[in-house]
């Protein structure tokens, strides 16, 4: 902090200060009762909270999906006793006393850092720090990109952050400010929380940042003010409205504010404050209440904060009721996929099987795009840069920018964390289904947004291309060897490695039609015969794995392959048909899928045979599936530099390498 500010004293008879102090008796009292939890935060940031809820958040308990709500993201999402201790006071009917008494404890809503779904008015899970300012430019940018197609009447509302010191320390936070300032997303709001204090001590341990100065460069206002000063803060938040930029106040408060020992220390931050201390706290509050107990005049105040913006919801709906784009702007916030959309992607797919293409399935992914983006204006697409290269932008969509927030593509920049947790952002606030792309290696540089996606259960779609050695010449730093394994091993999300034009489409449409959980299409930069013909009135990705090519005769051993292997598994069993050996293709574009089937389906696909699988990637994971005494033929290190297939042949990711292992495996 740049200067000191006074020390807790007693409130006196300040109304805004007795509500705030409500904020921190609550903070107190569930982190001493649950002997767990992080005090110091909403202790600190109470004033700006209050200021911010009583005069300008517009959200409503009696209808937490109002559509045309402000959004609220607590990014620092460890302090999520302020989250509860709002909610509570402002009357969410599932956010009682009770549930506070039972903070952190196993089956409440009042969980250690705030879920999205888990309690009304949680706009998205944080905690990973970063995460949830991201996903407010997300939720801003939605605003922006609603507002351009229905109008101020349906959609005009703000979305407010706040966010402390690890959130802006770490490195998605430049990722995510650089992209807000760029667009001009000027109904984003942030507060900072600038104690001056992390876990370690002083923030001066670690950084010297002006913050204030940092937005500033990005394209944002930002100013500086007493965090405790309810006028101060009242003034920037009405300047910050009025702004055509984003606008970042930086709310110099004390940590544990009210606390005689522990205020301003690292010690309050994330542990219970102690008995003697709530007791000198409350006395150096004037606050006389006992634990859990709240003075009715103090509550009274808080909910006439909810009586004030159910009127404001009223009018909403009313200007919603009068509206001649009514039953369109319901349907975009409910993104209801057409009626026609099934009938429309089998259609395709018929016309796949008629054509067969022999195309890089990331090529497929855009014929696919452009039959899907020209049937619903739903899909929002993007890219980290690499538009040319991952094939996300179809005819007729034009750019999003400060200018135009009517465009359907997102130029996220070389961002991809950034840009995957904006896509959480996008998918949360309603109206989109957004997808973005770039190369699967880099996977590993939006592993936390996309964990994200999946922990929450979002419709989010990763386009990821390049996705193995194919990808040839860019060498080891670009093929992805282990992300299969890693983003397989991840819960709540669909991993599809499609095989061909067909699969691709397949993958698409049960991306699209998934509501409850994220998917990443593994793409290939090589040209990739069609596999399928003649059976495609069936969506069959639908299973996760089918059989592609059933063994003419008995089993004799059974080839899993996905994406530009399955190829290599049809060859090889050429092969070996031709020296009389039986063998079935199976090909497994989605193990995510086929893992939920029942065990009837699997053991009907993977036979008794013994198996082989074939995979460009890793084979951890792969044990599962071809058993104990089965064979991998894949990567067992990093790639090398060189062209395509010249690279199959020095991993042995061949059909001749195939064929010897299922002689090895019949004894033939």
């Amino acid at each position: 902090m740049t200067e000191q500010l006074n020390p807790a004293v007693s409130s006196g008879n300040d109304p805004s200060r007795e509500m705030a102090n409500a904020i921190r008796a609550l903070a107190m009292d569930a982190v001493q009762t649950a002997n767990s939890g992080h005090p110091g935060m909403p202790m600190g940031l109470a004033d700006v909270a209050t200021v911010l809820f009583e005069d300008f958040v517009h959200v409503d308990p009696a209808d937490p999906s109002w559509p045309d709500r402000d959004r609220f993201v607590l990014s620092n999402g460890h302090g999520s006793m302020l989250l509860y201790a709002v909610h509570h006071l402002l009357g969410y009917s599932d956010m009682t006393l009770d549930q506070l008494k039972h903070f952190r404890q196993l089956g409440a809503k009042t969980a250690g850092h705030p879920e999205y779904g888990h309690a009304l008015g949680i706009e998205t899970t944080t905690g990973p720090l970063g995460q949830g300012i991201t996903n407010a430019v997300g939720f801003a940018l939605a605003e922006r990109m609603l507002n351009a197609r229905f109008g101020d009447d349906l959609v005009d509302h703000y979305t407010y952050a706040i966010c402390g010191d690890g959130c802006l320390m770490e490195g998605i936070s430049h990722e995510a400010i650089d992209l807000a300032g760029h667009l001009k997303l000027n109904k984003l709001i942030v507060l900072f929380d600038d104690n001056g204090i992390s876990i370690d001590g002083k923030t001066s341990l670690s950084t010297s940042t002006d913050q204030v100065a940092r937005f500033k460069a990005s394209g944002w206002n930002a100013v500086s003010i007493d965090g405790h000063d309810a006028a101060a803060v009242r003034k920037a938040l009405t300047e910050a409205k009025r702004s055509d930029k984003p606008t970042m106040i930086a709310c110099r408060t004390i940590i544990g504010y009210g606390s005689p020992k522990l205020a301003g220390s690292e010690k309050s931050h994330g542990a219970p404050l102690g008995g003697d201390e709530i007791t000198a706290t409350r006395k150096a509050l004037g606050w006389t209440s006992e634990a859990f107990v709240l003075p009715d005049e103090v509550v009274s105040r808080w909910r006439a904060i909810s009586t004030k913006n159910a009127e404001r919801r009223a009018e909403w709906e009313k200007r919603h009721d009068a509206s001649p784009r009514r039953a369109e702007f319901d349907a975009a916030v409910s993104t209801a996929l057409p009626a026609d959309f099934a009938a429309t992607m089998a259609a395709y797919r018929e016309k796949l099987s008629q054509e067969q293409p022999k195309l890089a399935t990331r090529k497929s992914s855009e014929a696919t795009l452009e039959v899907i983006n020209a049937l619903t204006e739903l899909t929002i697409g993007g890219s980290a840069d690499l538009t040319h290269s991952v094939f996300t932008v179809t005819k007729g969509m034009t750019s999003v920018q400060a200018d135009n927030y009517g465009g359907r593509y997102i130029h996220y920049g070389i961002r991809e964390h950034a840009m995957a947790a904006v896509m959480n952002g996008l998918a949360l606030h309603g109206g989109f289904i957004p997808y973005g792309g770039t190369f699967l290696v880099f996977s590993d540089y939006m592993r936390g947004a996309m964990r994200l996606s999946a922990l929450m259960g979002l419709r989010v779609i990763y386009v990821l291309t390049h996705d193995s050695i194919g990808l040839g010449e860019d060498g080891p730093t670009h093929q992805p060897i282990e992300h299969l394994a890693m983003l397989r091993a991840t819960p709540n999300l669909n991993v599809f490695r499609p095989a061909d034009a067909i699969e691709t489409a397949e993958a698409w449409e049960i991306a699209l039609e998934t509501t409850n959980r994220p998917t990443v299409l593994s793409l290939s930069r090589q040209n990739l015969p069609t596999v399928r013909a003649g059976d495609v009135a069936e969506n069959r990705s639908r299973k996760g794995a089918y059989v592609l090519r059933e063994a003419q005769g008995e089993r004799a051993v059974t080839l899993i392959a996905t994406g530009s292997e399955v190829e290599v598994a049809l060859n090889a069993a050429e092969a070996l048909k031709a020296e009389g050996i039986a063998a079935a293709v199976v090909s497994a574009p989605c193990l995510d899928i086929f893992a939920e089937q029942d065990a009837a389906y699997r053991q009907q696909v993977l036979g008794t045979a013994p198996r082989i699988a074939i995979e460009a990637a890793i084979g951890f994971g792969w044990d599962r599936w071809i058993g104990d005494n089965g064979r991998f033929i894949g990567m067992h290190g990093f790639g090398a530099s060189a062209p395509a297939p010249q690279l199959y042949e020095k991993f042995g990711i061949t059909s001749q390498a195939v064929v010897a292992a299922a002689k090895e495996l019949t004894g033939r």
